[in-house]
């Protein structure tokens, strides 16, 4: 694509704000790889052919042959040199292009596009009482302690105990519950990744400051399951004949939160430390688009069992992850603070991903050929995570200071219904 229609990789990089001269760096350096391997490749047949004039030569010529051949030796040396240099130079100005975006709006984070909303945002002034934050409610049911979290651990931390941590797990349960009826395999994944899996998956580009690493092994953290199971299947070739390979991988994730100082410092809203259940689809490039459609309604089943008011937003090229063609994300209502908060996100990463960790799928070749291979796409989405838990405290709260259970938990949850406040000191 990059040598068939440049034009349309550049328009992709502008409208993310990203730099459009990498396109031209890249052409630039292919040029030059082929260009050295053409001229490597002359030279080696010429000397092939010295190799036999050499034998047949005498006196002065023989000579001459062997000083040419000599020359060769050392061009031929220097080409394959020049070649892996532009070579290599082209793999990193590669890794560093994003996915070509597919029909995200144009702009910057603000510029999104609403969807449509679902659902009814409570009116807590008819019903006679103020809103409390997640954070005053989790407390008053000692569900969260953020307190001893940042005593043991620093700020960003969190203890879930409880009912706290009864309910994260049902949210996760139910989560998984869902998935695997809907026929995606549960997965409990590894939270440490090779250089190699995490660069593949396009975590590594400009966000690679929100990851933690192991220097001292060489391994990093994950910030969602996505990442090891997009690296599962890495070197393989699929069979993707009975449509598309689904896994839902529960792990804890990790993110720095680097550059997010002052932002949503209070509660667990945004944190170093969680737990998530990921969906995850391998599938052919040309079903992508409907894959990603299932995706988004599988998330939305999903809000549908915790009775929140969202909206769906799709959002701008601008605010896209590298590896995302495009992105839609479920955001729940925030009743104290007034706001959508982002709950899920599902991502078409076409077939980026798939091509930097080399999975593929074997189809038909055409008039009777043998089968080939092709790259295959990826997409994921998120089906359940601990910020849930902040729009479940906030939405479903009582003036007492008790959460009604959404009945799509109650069954993960023993048929609990209310959630009560602790009064005991």
């Amino acid at each position: 694509m990059l040598r068939s229609d440049p034009d349309t990789i550049r328009a992709s990089q502008e409208a993310r704000g990203d730099d459009p001269a990498l396109v031209d760096a890249a052409l630039d350096a292919e040029a030059r790889r082929r260009s050295a391997l053409t001229e490597f490749e002359q030279l080696r047949a010429e000397q092939k052919s010295l190799g036999k004039e050499v034998a047949r030569a005498q006196g002065d010529e023989k000579q001459a042959l062997l000083a040419r051949t000599k020359q060769i030796a050392a061009d031929v040396k220097g080409l394959q040199a020049e070649a892996d240099a532009a070579e290599a130079q082209l793999k990193e100005l590669l890794y560093k292009i994003s996915n070509v975006i597919e029909g995200a709006p144009p702009g910057g984070e603000d510029d999104y596009v609403v969807l449509r909303h679902e659902g009814t945002i409570r009116d807590f002034a008819a019903e006679g009482f103020a809103p409390q934050d997640h954070l005053a409610i989790g407390e008053g049911l000692r569900a969260i302690d953020t307190e001893r979290g940042a005593k043991v651990s620093g700020a960003r931390f969190y203890y879930l105990t409880g009912i706290g941590a009864r309910l994260e797990l049902a949210l996760l349960n139910a989560a998984v519950d869902q998935a695997t009826r809907a026929g995606f395999t549960p997965v409990i994944t590894p939270t440490l990744v090779r250089p190699e899996i995490m660069q593949g998956t396009g975590f590594l580009g400009a966000h690679a400051d929100e990851i933690y690493r192991l220097e001292a092994d060489d391994l990093y953290l994950v910030g969602t399951s996505e990442v090891a199971l997009a690296g599962y299947h890495s070197g393989e070739i699929l069979d993707l004949s009975d449509g598309p390979r689904r896994y839902a991988g529960w792990s804890a994730c990790y993110r720095r939160e680097a550059g997010s100082y002052g932002k949503d410092t209070r509660g667990i809203i945004r944190v170093h430390q969680f737990h998530k259940v990921e969906m995850f689809s391998y599938c052919a490039p040309e079903d992508a688009a409907a894959e990603h459609q299932r995706l988004l309604a599988w998330e939305e089943e999903m809000l549908a069992k915790c009775e929140l008011p969202y909206r769906v937003i799709d959002t701008a090229a601008g605010d896209l992850g590298s590896s995302a063609a495009r992105k839609f994300d479920c955001e729940a209502w925030l009743p104290t603070q007034e706001r959508y908060l982002e709950l899920t996100s599902t991502s078409n990463c076409t077939t980026f991903q798939a091509r930097r960790l080399n999975v593929r799928e074997r189809v038909p070749g055409e008039n009777g050929e043998k089968s080939e291979t092709r790259t295959v796409a990826t997409l994921n989405g998120t089906l359940g995570t601990t910020r849930w838990i902040v729009a479940i405290l906030e939405n479903h709260q009582q003036a007492d200071g008790s959460v009604r259970v959404p009945e799509g938990l109650r069954p993960y949850l023993g048929g609990l219904e209310v959630l009560e406040p602790v009064t005991s000191a």
